[in-house]
């Protein structure tokens, strides 16, 4: 009876009280799983969005919703403010205040992908490279990212035609087909989701669309989406938004501030289901130390009749903590995989609808601490019964 195995003899006492050792198994999974896709997917998006809006320091679009022109021009998530006139940009580049202004000019999509007008300071910002072919020189040709080109199967030499909107089902400009000259390496930014075209080409689709009204005056006045400026000097922060929001079709909107607007927005979101599974993870607890409880009382007389043995108190002090700490370490087990299940359907989701890219099976630093906090949850609810077991009053109990 000395050379006993608290482990056997704990998974034992486990298996012997089946309903109540998976109970508690599902709670402490419950709450571990929604800790685990909760750190990943909320450390996931911050860490994306702020890679997609990383060196932009002020985006010119038209007037309206300051968030919606990010969202739509930074993150590429949702629809455009408006246009602004092509003048815009060359104001801005003559600007001494400016360093570079990326122009966008976005409407059509290819199989849900936006199309984006722009030059080839777009991908140089996000330190892109070829993974096959070259970058656009003429309008009509296009240049996919990683992700876009790896869903729709498109090849370098193919043609395809745009559809009319930023989601799919739109009209096709099949007047008007664009030809692949070239398909980026994964940067892990937006640029992954996204067709980029010269800024010629979007305009030269709807000036030459047959089922479309054109204003001959209009097409001398060509217009842009929004742009993306970046700063030659920290003086411009404080005079150049002032100056865009002072023209009568110009709005200005700051990465910086409407990212943590969108943080805001996601913490609180994030807060209340840390909130939740805690209370999940508390009724695992007490679940835990209810159960325990109970089969120390069921037990006593052979818990006493272990120490009338042989057995020393400290071995029946860990029989009851490594109950707890296998209850425990079994919910964080099952609790990781399944987050990191829900983590990857979550995943497969938004690739669907093109919007912030994330992995399932991302490893994070804050993972490291939910088996301790698991284990601490194990101990604490063993803790009352395993010290009562260390107390046993072998005559009593056995006199009883």
């Amino acid at each position: 009876m000395r050379h006993m195995n608290a482990w056997s003899l704990s998974l034992a006492a486990l298996a012997h009280k089946p309903l109540s050792t998976v109970l508690n198994l599902i709670l402490v999974t419950m709450g571990i799983g929604m800790m685990t896709f909760i750190f990943s997917v909320s450390t996931q998006l911050e860490r994306r969005a702020t890679e997609d809006a990383a060196g932009i320091d002020l985006v010119v679009g038209a007037k309206g919703s300051p968030f919606q022109l990010i969202m739509s021009s930074v993150f590429h998530i949702d629809i455009p403010t408006g246009n602004i006139p092509l003048e815009a940009a060359d104001s801005l580049r003559a600007n001494p205040l400016v360093a570079q202004v990326i122009p966008l000019a976005l409407g059509d999509s290819y199989q849900g992908f936006r199309i984006v007008g722009t030059d080839a300071g777009y991908p140089a910002h996000f330190h892109a490279a070829l993974a096959r072919g070259a970058l656009f020189d003429a309008p009509m040709q296009a240049v996919f990212g990683a992700q876009a080109a790896r869903e729709t199967g498109i090849a370098v030499g193919a043609s395809f035609a745009g559809s009319h909107g930023l989601t799919q089902g739109g009209e096709s400009h099949g007047h008007a087909p664009y030809r692949v000259v070239g398909i980026l390496r994964p940067t892990g930014t937006v640029l992954d989701r996204l067709v980029l075209t010269p800024v010629a080409s979007v305009w030269r689709v709807h000036e030459t669309d047959p089922d479309e009204a054109h204003d001959p005056a209009a097409d001398r006045h060509r217009e842009l989406t929004a742009l993306l400026v970046k700063y030659r000097s920290p003086l411009a922060a404080v005079s150049l938004p002032r100056w865009v929001n002072s023209q009568p079709q110009l709005q200005s909107a700051q990465p910086a501030l409407e990212s943590a607007r969108l943080f805001k927005l996601v913490g609180v979101g994030a807060d209340v289901l840390r909130a939740i599974a805690a209370a999940v993870l508390v009724i695992a607890a007490l679940s835990m130390f209810v159960a325990l409880y109970n089969a120390l009382e069921e037990r006593q007389a052979d818990l006493a009749i272990l120490r009338a043995l042989g057995a020393a108190p400290g071995k029946v002090l860990r029989l009851l903590l490594v109950q707890g700490c296998l209850l425990a370490l079994g919910g964080a087990l099952f609790g990781w995989l399944a987050g990191h299940g829900a983590v990857a359907v979550a995943a497969r989701w938004m690739a669907e609808d093109q919007d912030f890219a994330i992995k399932g099976w991302t490893l994070l630093p804050q993972e490291a601490l939910l088996p301790l906090l698991a284990l601490a949850i194990g101990c604490i609810a063993a803790a009352i019964p395993a010290w009562r077991a260390y107390r046993i009053d072998i005559a009593r109990t056995l006199a009883r």
